[in-house]
């Protein structure tokens, strides 16, 4: 159901005119910030600014130097002194992304290449990182952490508890899909030992998933997957003494079986760790800051929502480590706040009604703190900026002319940055910018320069608002067919995502665009449109995003169904052509439109759907639909089976049979479901492909064209 990690790898196309040697989202920047570096032509270079001076750090011969030529760059990070380089290369995919693979330490003195866990199997090294000497890497393989000496070239074993389900330095199933969690270890400022998460998944059961076709005889696939109403894996921190690998436990108060503890680091300088705790109904969430040594802790904040609390994306400590910065929705919206190192003093940085998308810069030195944000459209982004200190104005910083999204990724000195923009109709398009000035280091790069070179489209997307009769005003946006005709009637195509984790309405190159359909739809004469409903994650405040809270699959679906009733009223919309699509939650979204209110939608496809909300992780579904140790009632009443004998319209249901993510058994729960009621539909099922459905030859082609023929088939296009 995790739509956030796929979905727009089919449904949207993002194209982009950046540079194709700098990543907009996570420059490498220099200590200083007047340059970054970059893989490049087969070699690692820096880029001073603002003239873009070049010069090699790495240089391809010495990539090329060892038993095995490194040729693909997946990562790499410099040490503190900048006098080594840690290559990462060959890597492997974990999960959802390749965090395992093998690292290389390029010594920029001595001019030679190290390959680190040389003694280790080729790609399965995690998250390598220098010691803060640069002296040592540490690294993760088959879950036991170890560390390499460089100078003597011995390696050590920091943990050997490690097994499939004992997991130490990263994380399980669980983690990772709904906290992000991936890189599970840090070492300490004074590089004496590391910090790390253990994740004992011993008793969290094996979901199996059947391989009826790489052998004749069928195998399981074992995926450790707690489920709704199932204990989460056991997590708890350690702290390693690298000298002896001996491991000191820190005391986190509570049961390690019903709380999470997504956010852990070292505060700067100390020898103390700072750690995020949630309780299992993720409603509490309380800040504990640890002494490494004793292991002891102390509680200086805590929290809680009616609905549910989000773990903090990372700690940034200000004022020389005597505050950090929080966010909280405790006053309605997402807003940053100053809190002192006790926990007894917080300061509301941004205030007002309006929430803060995103941090993107501290500046201690002016006083100034910098945020993403979109105080009067929620389908846009804009740089923002007020006094660091709280109580100060809100400062639009990106200029008013260029409407749509923004983002901006500044120097740590706050000198330079690159500054990315795109709207529906402009394709992603990026400017190096002087930040102190607000300008363009170079005309001919300048946004304003690029922008007059793209070719704007004929048949635009439009944006626009509807009001229900609930009294709920969503956004939307409409693709309408080329040489729209507004006195025929035209087939109409629901976009739906619905659900906590992403937002689809956004004024980004994408918006009104269905890479999975094979042709031109606004060619062809439909109007595809798609609604942001309550629960959805826009920049609305609290309660437009969890009003969903215990909801999901009635509150967001009848949202949609009541937004498409006034929608449908407008004269050029065909009422019996109405056809509704998604993926992942929205499949699970779809299908519940079809089932709950068969009136409206006559046509549906829904992809890698949840049909029983009873059978997703627990972390996801217990977060935003309450404990169903209590009661399942939620559960049952927003779950698509419940509503399967109201089908009444053409229904096309895909799914893999190797989604290790809302799995296959969905399909067949829902499957039987119709059947027992005599209800005829379509399926498609992919062997053994997961929740993309992209791997193997012809795979995403054939996904297209069963889409796009049950579509044409059961909504024909064109106006009439």
């Amino acid at each position: 159901m995790n739509f956030r990690n796929i979905l727009f790898k089919i449904s949207i196309a993002i194209l982009t005119v950046l540079p194709s040697y700098v990543n907009a989202q996570d420059t490498k920047w220099t200590k200083d910030g007047d340059a970054y570096y970059l893989a490049s032509d087969g070699e690692i270079v820096s880029i001073t600014l603002p003239k873009s001076e070049r010069k090699t750090i790495v240089s391809r011969q010495l990539l090329e130097s060892g038993s095995k030529p490194i040729y693909n760059i997946k990562d790499f990070q410099l040490s503190e002194d900048g006098s080594k380089v840690l290559i990462y290369t060959n890597s492997k995919k974990v999960w959802r992304q390749e965090t395992r693979g093998d690292y290389y330490v390029a010594d920029l003195k001595l001019n030679q290449l190290i390959q680190v866990g040389k003694d280790k199997p080729e790609s399965s090294l995690m998250f390598a990182k220098f010691s803060p000497d640069g002296n040592k890497v540490a690294y993760v393989s088959k879950h036991n952490l170890f560390i390499d000496d460089l100078a003597s070239k011995t390696s050590k074993a920091l943990t050997v508890d490690g097994t499939e389900r004992m997991i130490n330095g990263t994380f399980d199933w669980a983690y990772e899909e709904e906290f992000f969690c991936q890189d599970g270890f840090r070492w300490s400022p004074d590089g004496q030992s590391i910090a790390y998460w253990q994740i004992d998944a011993r008793n969290t059961k094996n979901f199996l998933m059947i391989n009826n076709t790489d052998s004749i005889y069928p195998f399981t696939i074992p995926v450790e997957y707690p489920k709704v109403g199932q204990n989460p894996s056991v997590c708890r921190i350690g702290v390693v003494n690298i000298s002896n690998a001996t491991t000191n436990w820190i005391k986190v108060p509570g049961d390690a079986a019903q709380n999470y503890i997504p956010r852990m680091n070292w505060i700067p300088k100390t020898n103390e760790l700072i750690l995020q705790q949630i309780n299992r109904e993720q409603n509490l969430t309380k800040v504990f800051i640890a002494n490494a040594a004793s292991g002891v802790t102390s509680n200086i904040l805590t929290e809680t929502d009616k609905a549910w609390v989000e773990p903090i994306k990372q700690w940034d400590w200000i004022n020389e480590g005597k505050d950090f910065i929080w966010v909280s929705e405790k006053d309605g919206w997402n807003h940053y706040y100053k809190v002192s190192k006790d926990g007894k003093k917080q300061t509301l940085i941004t205030k007002g009604d309006y929430d803060v998308i995103d941090a993107t810069l501290i500046d201690e030195k002016s006083g100034y703190f910098y945020f993403l944000a979109s105080p009067t459209n929620a389908t846009q982004k804009y740089l923002y900026k007020t006094k660091l200190s709280g109580g100060g104005k809100l400062e639009m910083v990106t200029s008013s002319v260029f409407s749509g999204t923004h983002n901006y990724d500044i120097s740590p000195n706050g000198l330079f940055a690159l500054h990315t923009f795109q709207n529906a109709s402009v394709p992603l398009i990026s400017e190096w910018m002087n930040f102190a000035t607000l300008n363009p280091l170079t005309m001919e790069g300048s946004l304003t320069n690029q922008l007059g070179r793209v070719k704007p489209p004929k048949n635009k997307v439009e944006f626009f608002k509807v009001t229900t009769e609930d009294g709920v005003t969503m956004d939307g946006w409409m693709k309408k067919p080329d040489n729209f005709d507004q006195t025929k009637k035209y087939p109409i195509v629901f976009y739906v995502y619905g659900e906590p984790a992403s937002q689809t309405v956004k004024d980004t190159f994408g918006a009104g665009r269905n890479n999975l359909y094979n042709g031109d739809m606004a060619k062809d004469g439909y109007i595809y449109i798609s609604l942001d409903n309550r629960g959805t994650p826009a920049p609305k405040g609290r309660e437009w995003r969890k009003s969903i809270f215990q909801k999901i699959g009635t509150l967001n679906i009848r949202d949609q169904a009541m937004a498409a009733k006034k929608i449908l009223e407008r004269p050029y919309v065909d009422k019996s052509r109405v056809a509704v699509w998604g993926w992942s939650g929205g499949g699970a979204s779809t299908l519940n439109l079809m089932f709950q209110y068969p009136e409206i939608y006559k046509t549906g496809i829904a992809i890698a759907a949840i049909s029983n909300q009873l059978t997703y992780d627990n972390i996801y579904q217990e977060r935003y639909m309450g404990s169903p140790l209590q009661t399942t009632e939620a559960y049952i009443k927003g779950s698509p089976v419940t509503y399967a004998k109201n089908l009444q319209g053409n229904l096309l249901y895909i799914h893999g049979t190797g989604d290790d993510n809302v799995h296959y058994q969905n399909a067949e729960i829902l499957i039987n479901e119709l059947i027992r009621n005599r209800k005829i539909f379509q399926m498609m099922a992919y062997p053994n492909r997961t929740h993309s459905i992209n791997e193997g030859s012809g795979t995403s082609e054939h996904l297209m064209l069963t889409y796009t023929q049950f579509l044409q088939k059961n909504c024909p296009p064109g106006g009439k």
